[in-house]
């Protein structure tokens, strides 16, 4: 690990004027000279692999007691950025109203690392790819832009098959996102010119022709909270992965569905293991709506979901994969009793 500064904030906008000061106009998420700190469970663990290489760290977990929060207020779900995982994995009413979150995060990592990561830091994890996390391969368009991409005739066994370029395939490696894409959630922003909100669908870039830049964030912003809109008590979260614990997923579906007298009102679907960003399948979800549930329905939207998937020499076994867990899946939401 290189040298680098330490800097503790003591509010928001000491973490925020510490990490601008810090910034340069052309920097990325790989070469930021500044980086936040809260569980430090990815970022740690990149700088020791000389991925990532900061000159300051800013501690920004002085923030938590107004950033830690768990709410609901009524049908809305407000989740802090700096609330540790194993916390509401294990909140009552997480587990109750909104399973699908609660078993995202359940299923994420160990126990140690769920009581330390926090749920921004959880949703801005990096890659797991192996030519990405090993700075002796230089072909890797995310730490070296332009140098090319070595998992594409390399082994590529747990790369995407959704939203992959000429220029990347490496998978988004987390699953609490795509509980948070599926139900609509929207995102909380701290800026140095202010507060915004955008969709959670809207944070995660596609790597398209720069997948250096992996996010919408501003250098200096910070992720203050999460909010979902209604109550999915009607929802799982099925991953499948090599071993059943401390293991990425090789294909996983976040699934809610609203019901009624066995009549779908509402659904919602999104894919993890198996694409470069959080995936939420919407044109899919149409093919739902109205419709009574039964096998021939929930194999009919899983081979939907996968008709624009693109394989590679040794990961063409996720789509196949992929269909079976987003059939399961909806069986299992469909088959709660609410």
């Amino acid at each position: 690990m290189r040298p680098f500064a330490y800097q503790r904030a003591t509010d928001p906008s000491s973490a925020m004027q510490a990490l601008v000061a810090a910034a340069t106009s052309n920097e990325t998420l790989t070469n930021a000279s500044a980086q936040a700190l809260a569980g430090g469970t990815t970022l740690i663990d990149l700088m020791k692999l000389d991925v990532m290489r900061p000159q300051t760290v800013v501690d920004i977990n002085p923030l938590a007691p107004p950033w830690s929060a768990i709410n609901l207020d009524g049908d809305n779900l407000r989740l802090g950025a700096l609330a540790r995982m194993s916390d509401v994995a294990a909140n009552p009413e997480v587990q109750q109203y909104y399973p699908v979150v609660a078993d995202a995060l359940k299923l994420a990592a160990s126990a140690q690392l769920r009581n330390m990561a926090s749920l921004g830091g959880n949703v801005l994890q990096r890659t797991r790819c192996t030519y990405f996390r090993d700075v002796s391969y230089e072909a890797c368009n995310k730490r070296h832009p332009g140098s090319g991409c070595a998992a594409m005739e390399g082994f590529n066994r747990t790369h995407a098959v959704l939203g992959t370029s000429d220029q990347c395939i490496a998978t988004y490696p987390g699953d609490f996102a795509q509980a948070l894409i599926a139900l609509d959630a929207t995102i909380e922003i701290s800026g140095k010119s202010g507060a915004r909100t955008i969709t959670f669908a809207e944070l995660h870039k596609a790597p398209g022709t720069s997948p250096e830049i992996e996010t919408t964030l501003a250098p200096g912003e910070l992720i203050s909270g999460f909010t979902i809109r209604g109550r999915w008590p009607r929802s799982v979260y099925l991953k499948v992965r090599d071993r059943q614990s401390y293991e990425f997923a090789l294909a996983s579906a976040a699934i809610a569905l609203d019901m009624q007298d066995g009549l779908i009102r509402d659904a919602r679907i999104a894919l993890g293991g198996v694409a470069t960003v959080p995936w939420r399948a919407r044109e899919v979800e149409a093919l739902l709506k109205g419709q009574r549930f039964d096998d021939p329905v929930a194999e009919r939207v899983a081979d939907a979901a996968f008709s624009g998937a693109k394989a590679k020499r040794h990961n063409g076994f996720k789509i196949a994969l992929g269909k079976r867990v987003v059939a399961r899946a909806l069986r299992q939401a469909a088959s709660l009793e609410i």
